[in-house]
């Protein structure tokens, strides 16, 4: 069996305070992109989850490993990973890894969108790939309407920056904002992109409250947005914690056109709004 586990933009991530239980309140839109893993699960003798190229623990085993601590008897199961989203680099690959292994028990085990929350916060959303409003610290998943078609224009800077390591930073700079403007603006993304609109129609609310402490982590950020706004991006946004920088693009053929342009070994050109 062959699976796919789409990357995914967010579109936008408002930042809350921190919460009770030491995480942050999100108000965020996720969208997959083409961009995807793929992974073959096969039989085996015992489970075994294989990722080449990338070291350490990985969710794709804590996923399996949680089905199993919830009953699930199906066979033992060889995966084997072909990572194709960069690493630690704000596109939730490793999310998206997570959520293949737990789609494979859908119908077999109750409740796989608790499983999926104590795996991780963008672990929820990615059980089905598709444009939607998330809330609380990712537990809160709303299905939004397909958007119409566009495109993006990624440049990943070499990812590895840790998501706790941005967080952390966006505490000590003070960032966050209060629940009753985050209800707010899940308001409007929800008129917005609830109409199944181009995320380029509603430009002035891709924002990205992280953005500041992934710059301060990582200057080069800045430039990577700059360059994007340069090559004729008409939105470039911060995916996640980063260090990934976005141009979104009427279609397929004005990204291409935009990396010609920018001439960078590390462009990604790929549709966005929907999972291969």
């Amino acid at each position: 069996m062959l699976l796919h586990a789409p990357a995914k933009l967010n579109l936008c991530l408002y930042l809350g305070r921190v919460r009770a239980d030491g995480l942050h309140e999100l108000c965020s839109l996720f969208e997959p992109i083409g961009l995807a893993d793929l992974i073959e699960v096969s039989g085996a003798e015992r489970d075994e989850v294989l990722c080449p190229g990338v070291d350490g623990e990985n969710l794709a085993r804590r996923a399996l490993a949680a089905l199993r601590e919830a009953g699930w008897e199906r066979e033992p199961l060889r995966i084997e990973i072909d990572k194709r989203v960069p690493v630690a680099a704000g596109l939730g690959g490793g999310s998206a890894d997570a959520a293949a292994i737990l789609r494979l028990a859908a119908g077999e085990v109750p409740d796989l969108p608790g499983i999926a929350a104590g795996l991780g916060a963008d672990v929820p959303s990615q059980l089905r790939p598709a444009l939607a409003l998330v809330q609380g610290a990712g537990e809160r998943v709303e299905p939004l309407p397909p958007p119409a078609g566009h495109a993006a224009l990624l440049l990943p800077g070499g990812g590895g920056l840790s998501t706790a390591e941005v967080f952390a930073e966006a505490d000590r700079l003070g960032l966050g904002r209060e629940d009753r403007e985050l209800e707010q603006l899940a308001a409007q993304l929800r008129r917005e992109a609830g109409a199944g609109a181009s995320p380029l129609a509603f430009p002035e609310l891709l924002v990205n409250d992280l953005e500041p402490a992934a710059r301060s982590l990582r200057p080069e950020i800045g430039a990577a947005l700059e360059a994007l706004r340069g090559a004729g991006a008409p939105v470039a946004i911060l995916s996640g914690s980063g260090p990934t920088a976005v141009g979104l693009f009427p279609d397929l053929a004005a990204a291409r056109a935009a990396a010609a342009r920018l001439d960078r070994d590390d462009a990604i050109v790929c549709e966005a709004g929907v999972a291969p």
